[in-house]
């Protein structure tokens, strides 16, 4: 109740002062109430999945990104007050370090190898559970532990829900490449339509490198809602130098979406 509240409050003073800003504050003020909405909307979502999927004993695939803390923050209240057990492994250092400072047990694929249920966000989901995953670099762990789970639930805000993929995410498909064949994998990219562009730090000289010690390339496909996604993905794995996609197609069974209102809404699988 007390982030609800906070978050409303938020909400509240940002429309407050639109009447009285000037263009380049009104800009600015109507930047940070959107970043509001979204914020609250990721929370909902991850609240309410928590709340609805976790249960007693279960072992949890932790994903990453922006939205997954909330989810952690809400597994580490139910842990404490209802004394549910759980086991978390994490899909990236992100996820190992929110486990380990909300006092969470820690495991790993090794100790677990499988899982109970799976919850990670994405940056796009469209009406058929296909999702892109990426945007944050981990894209190979967290489709190796969303394979590993019996369930795997995405939580996001309004957002990230779309008709197609690409429709609204226009950052490109990230795929994980070893780093002596990204130009081959680029040239071979190249074929299947629009570009391939090599991630690049923001905070170091040089490419972003995954968890993993391998590179990124950022496919800009020409996004159409015909596109047979379980087809490309296919595709791709045959390309050699691929390590993995962030093209996650058949695998989620359920997506949260919290929008603006604080309300979710749910997607299932048919």
């Amino acid at each position: 109740w007390a982030g609800s509240l906070c978050m409303l409050w938020l909400r509240n003073s940002i429309r407050a002062t639109l009447l009285t800003c000037r263009p380049l504050s009104l800009r600015k003020s109507l930047a940070a109430l959107a970043m509001a909405d979204k914020e609250g909307g990721k929370r909902a979502a991850a609240r309410r999945a928590v709340d609805e999927l976790v249960q007693d004993n279960q072992t949890i695939g932790v994903g990453s990104g922006s939205t997954i803390v909330y989810a952690v923050e809400r597994l580490a209240e139910r842990v404490k007050e209802e004394k549910i057990g759980v086991v978390c492994v994490p899909t990236s250092f992100q996820a190992r370090q929110l486990i380990i400072e909300h006092g969470l047990v820690l495991s790993d694929l090794e100790c677990h190898p499988k899982l109970d249920l799976a919850i990670d966000g994405a940056d796009e989901v469209d009406q058929r559970l296909n999702l892109i995953k990426g945007g944050g670099g981990c894209q190979t762990q967290e489709k190796v532990v969303a394979a590993c789970a019996n369930s795997f639930a995405v939580i996001a805000d309004y957002s990230k829900e779309s008709t197609y993929l690409g429709e609204k995410w226009s950052r490109g498909l990230p795929i994980e490449v070893l780093p002596f064949a990204y130009k081959p994998v680029q040239m071979r990219l190249a074929t299947f339509g629009g570009s391939a562009d090599l991630r690049m730090a923001k905070s170091k000289a040089g490419p972003v490198v995954t968890d993993n010690g391998n590179l990124i390339l950022d496919w800009k496909f020409v996004p159409s809602p015909d596109t047979d996604w379980a087809t490309v993905g296919a595709k791709l794995s045959q390309v050699p130098g691929i390590v993995e996609t962030g093209l996650f197609v058949g695998m989620a069974c359920k997506a949260y979406f919290g929008q603006q209102d604080g309300s979710v809404r749910v997607l299932k699988s048919d």
